[in-house]
């Protein structure tokens, strides 16, 4: 079984948006799982119930580990606007990780 990595933002202006990323993540996490992928999808592991236990950086960084070790990613909608997202990205590029199709995503 593949292990896909929900590429998207996170972080946001206000408690709403932030909790909109996560929810289109979710809706790609889903899809992913319909498909028969396992998604590893750290917005579910960081909701806001996490935040002030460690810096910012401390996220990044786990979530970034979290993407190598997945077989593939999946981008989601807004993905390019986030600083952590176009980081995994391109380390996902780097590593030559499997970048599945669009109709995954919310590109």
């Amino acid at each position: 079984m593949k292990l896909i990595y929900v590429c998207g933002p996170y972080r946001a202006k206000s408690a709403w948006e932030c909790e909109q990323n996560v929810r289109r993540a979710e809706g790609v996490a889903r899809r992913l799982a319909e498909a028969g992928y396992m998604p590893v999808c750290p917005h579910a592991n960081t909701r806001p119930y996490f935040e002030g236990i460690q810096p910012d950086e401390f996220w990044l960084e786990g979530t970034l580990e979290l993407m190598r070790r997945c077989d593939g990613i999946a981008l989601v909608e807004g993905w390019q606007r986030s600083e952590g997202a176009s980081a995994e990205y391109q380390e996902a590029l780097r590593l030559g990780k499997e970048l599945l199709p669009l109709s995954y995503g919310w590109v």
